[in-house]
């Protein structure tokens, strides 16, 4: 009969080195802390690229502060199943430019959306060059792939006065991402108060293009600010219905019955933008290389 009295222990037994190993591959495959389930993950991008002055970008901050403040946004956010969402808020311009303002935080009450709503506001304002819309979305979608939580949605508000001109083209990069699973709305500002320079990159059809070319996935919707001072209603409306979109109860029924009656976003692959989802390169091109050709 074999006898194990004296002997050591495996652990003991294997060459040096491999138990540490071990743990520390074991320690780094264990998650440092459990997902959070949530009925929405959701990045505000607000575009900082140069076309936005000081007043501009301040009033796109504090429309998305007073937003995250309202009763019925409390209260959008209260129906849903698990009662909070996972927010997080960035500027976006192109790569290099592009700033995380607000980290992700649970939003669950006044409390917390008031909290949110002054981190976002004490933060000073920062400004980028170009506007890349591709390089925005990209560093959203890649904030709520890398996150902590697990959301019933996945949804990325973008908004901007003009069309994508730097990075990626657009449409490329939202189809990738609504592949994912992750929806991409819309927030066109018409600002027809550019003057000079960002002038040249305006187009009068801004809302079509957000349809056509950024916008896309599930329910994707857009909402269209008038100008910059209409930014503040544009985002309460908007911000009512991606929350309510995850609520549950008659109030969400009630919401997503609204939503449908002023739905203003089409399925992506349904609608070919009139003058190509390029137009902001080919204007920059035109503007800087070879006015003849683009």
């Amino acid at each position: 009969m074999t006898s194990f009295a004296g002997r050591r222990p495996l652990w003991r037994r294997l060459p040096p080195g491999v138990v540490p190993a071990f743990v520390a591959i074991w320690m780094m495959a264990a998650p440092a802390h459990p997902a959070e389930r949530v009925d929405l993950e959701l990045v505000l991008a607000t575009d900082t690229s140069r076309s936005i002055d000081e007043s501009e970008a301040r009033l796109q901050r504090e429309g998305v502060a007073a937003a995250l403040r309202h009763p019925d946004i409390i209260g959008a956010i209260q129906s849903g199943y698990h009662k909070k969402i996972a927010a997080a808020y960035i500027d976006y311009s192109s790569r290099n430019f592009n700033e995380i303002i607000v980290e992700w935080r649970i939003i669950d009450g006044l409390q917390s959306a008031a909290a949110f709503a002054r981190a976002l506001t004490e933060t000073p304002l920062t400004f980028g060059r170009r506007t890349s819309i591709s390089d925005g979305l990209e560093m959203a979608a890649q904030m709520i792939e890398s996150n902590q939580y697990i959301g019933t949605r996945r949804v990325i508000d973008v908004a901007g006065d003009g069309p994508n001109n730097h990075g990626r083209l657009v449409n490329d990069v939202r189809d990738e991402i609504i592949a994912k699973g992750i929806t991409i709305n819309g927030l066109p500002i018409i600002n027809d108060g550019n003057f000079g320079f960002a002038r040249q990159f305006n187009i009068e059809d801004l809302d079509d293009y957000y349809r056509g070319c950024v916008i896309g996935g599930n329910a994707a919707f857009l909402v269209v600010a008038r100008d910059f001072k209409d930014f503040a209603r544009a985002i309460r409306r908007k911000l009512i219905f991606e929350i309510a979109q995850s609520g549950t109860g008659t109030e969400a029924k009630m919401q997503n019955l609204l939503h449908r009656i002023v739905q203003t976003g089409r399925p992506h692959g349904a609608y070919v933008y009139k003058r190509g989802c390029d137009i902001g390169e080919r204007l920059w091109l035109r503007r800087f290389y070879d006015p003849d050709n683009y």
